[in-house]
């Protein structure tokens, strides 16, 4: 089995209550996926815990260190810049904290292998699936989506959906530097260029399940960031040509 074929990215920041238990979980699952952990100097000891797991599962889980809180977006660039550089031809996104199941990684993986560019782990293409998240919040999050399909007019249920598989084609086609969005708005600008490049992309349905420990990222600003953003990168769209790199 290719040992370079399937590596998970999970962004982390104060996330010790979890990462532990998430590596084990993705390294225990059929099909050898790796670990790339970008860790944005969590104050907790979350790295040193990283650290202490590499040594127990040499070659299978990688760490890049960042000195602060630099954005959601910026670290997932780092970790897509790495894998593309590592060669593997199936890279994800996933939360530390359990809020995306890690048996799924598997049905993303096979949607890709099916033919697919682009899997998204979608909460909303078979209902609302959420559990633990109060109304409003759920809310939030639907009416959000509902918002960027308006302006965007892309046929995705879940827009700010962060549970994601590519096929390295995809990542070596986008220009990252023309990548704006940062915070949660990142995951929208990705489909967006994605889907203005003409890649193939399938929702996977899932059940997402909020946080049980630790403390959420989720603020005012980062949802204003998002829905402003939008509105600026559905304007800019009509200014750029959208072209594959590879």
């Amino acid at each position: 089995m290719n040992s370079k074929e399937k590596l998970v990215i999970i962004p982390t920041y104060n996330e010790k209550e979890n990462i532990e238990k998430i590596i084990r979980k993705v390294i225990s699952l059929d099909g050898a996926f790796n670990i790339l952990i970008i860790d944005d100097g969590s104050p907790d000891g979350t790295a040193f815990i990283v650290k202490e797991l590499q040594k127990e599962f040499d070659g299978r889980i990688f760490m890049i260190e960042r000195k602060g809180k630099l954005g959601l977006g910026t670290a997932y660039i780092a970790g897509f810049s790495w894998a593309i550089e590592q060669g593997y031809e199936y890279i994800f996104e996933m939360d530390a904290d359990f809020s995306h199941n890690p048996d799924d990684l598997v049905r993303l993986y096979e949607a890709c292998k099916e033919g697919n560019d682009m899997a998204i782990g979608s909460r909303y293409i078979s209902g609302v699936n959420v559990v633990n998240w109060p109304m409003g919040r759920v809310l939030m999050s639907y009416c959000a989506s509902m918002y960027v399909r308006f302006i965007t007019r892309m046929k995705i249920m879940d827009t700010t959906a962060g549970f994601k598989c590519y096929r390295l084609s995809v990542l070596k086609s986008i220009d990252f530097d023309k990548i704006r969005l940062v915070g949660y708005g990142f995951q929208i600008e990705m489909k967006f260029t994605a889907w203005k490049l003409g890649f193939k992309i399938v929702e996977v349905p899932i059940i997402f399940t909020d946080r049980k420990m630790g403390s959420s990222k989720m603020s005012g600003g980062i949802f204003n960031e998002a829905m402003w953003g939008v509105l600026r990168m559905k304007v800019g769209s009509f200014f750029r040509k959208y072209r594959r790199l590879t």
